[in-house]
């Protein structure tokens, strides 16, 4: 006889939840990304390509499908169900809104359904704040920085980097919406950042006097064409993927998180592959620098781009409904799954 099995509960876990969870929690949650990213480059996870669902009336929009599966002690499958629809931020609501079901490992049965807008920022800026802390390593640590784009992602990215221990003599912001970058800059000088803040006009401005240079930006093809810019061999978190021109990957050591998924859907480093006919100009991945495979070079610009995966979403949603569940806090669904009967 095959091991019976019952239905999970099937709970509903809001963003106020997600929100209190991860509140105040940076290193644990960058802990938590890390132990991802080590199983993905273990080959203990499953993330298949991503699948963008594009409109030809809202051409600007796109929903992106991200399914995976994270072994080890995790042991969650599921999917990332995350929209960007730009327009929105005009209308004074996020441009990204996102829903993250996880999926019992045993039965294939959903267990949850997370609002995930907050988990994909958390885990983006985690990523962000990793790739900073173990790329820095063999180099001067850096202490201006500078970011371009000042979105909910810049946002994030401040903060898990000021939670981890990150402080900076100076912060540059940059952004065509100069009510943005007023934006952002108030909240820089309200979460305490001791440095003198510089709203820069100009894109050059910005990147020759950072060391470390955050792009957060909506930007669908490249805009900062020149290497020139760069070479004083600053860190760039490349988190957008699509602000770079081919000219400037190619000046630089790269690192990814994943080669075949940064390579696709016209990055970057997905344009550089289509200008050199090869992937030589990618040095490694973070997995790589993490295990001391790669030890990048001082003496180039070095550019971190993650396309983000899946399985930290897991990762990450898994730790909050577990804790949820713990705490008794779990909103279950009841008779969410109805007729369990093979036969009537």
């Amino acid at each position: 006889m095959p091991q019976q099995h019952q239905p999970p509960a099937f709970a509903v876990i809001p963003g106020a939840q997600v929100h209190r969870i991860l509140d105040g929690r940076h290193k644990e949650v960058v802990d938590l990304i890390e132990t991802a990213y080590r199983l993905h480059g273990d080959g203990e996870t499953v993330n298949p390509p991503s699948y963008f669902l594009r409109f030809p009336d809202r051409p600007t929009a796109r929903i992106i499908a991200l399914p995976a599966s994270v072994g080890g002690e995790i042991r969650t499958d599921g999917l990332k169900w995350i929209s960007s629809f730009p327009e929105n931020v005009e209308a004074g609501i996020p441009r990204a809104s996102a829903v993250l079901i996880l999926n019992d490992h045993d039965t294939g049965y959903p267990l949850a359904c997370l609002e995930s807008s907050i988990i994909s920022a958390a885990r983006t800026a985690a990523s962000a704040a990793l790739a900073a802390a173990k790329l820095s390593e063999g180099r001067p640590r850096p202490t201006r920085i500078g970011f371009f784009g000042t979105g909910l992602i810049a946002r994030y990215i401040h903060t898990y980097l000021a939670g981890t221990g990150w402080s900076f003599d100076q912060v540059g912001v940059h952004d065509l919406s100069a009510e943005h970058a007023t934006g952002f800059t108030e909240y820089l000088r309200g979460a305490g950042e001791p440095g003198p803040v510089t709203v820069h006009e100009h894109a050059e401005d910005l990147i020759r006097s950072s060391d470390l240079v955050v792009f957060a930006t909506v930007a669908g093809t490249p805009h900062v064409t020149d290497p020139a810019w760069f070479d004083h061999n600053p860190l760039v978190l490349h988190v957008s993927l699509r602000d770079l021109a081919p000219e400037v990957v190619l000046a630089a050591t790269n690192v990814v998180d994943d080669v075949d998924h940064c390579l696709k859907a016209n990055t970057s480093l997905h344009l550089a592959e289509q200008l050199t006919g090869n992937r030589d100009f990618v040095h490694g991945t973070l997995h790589d620098v993490l295990t001391a495979r790669l030890t990048p070079p001082t003496d180039r610009p070095l550019i971190f781009s993650p396309f983000g995966l899946g399985v930290l979403d897991l990762a990450l949603g898994r730790h909050i409904y577990d804790t949820v569940r713990a705490e008794g806090e779990l909103a279950v669904v009841d008779d969410f799954f109805h007729d369990l009967r093979r036969y009537g």
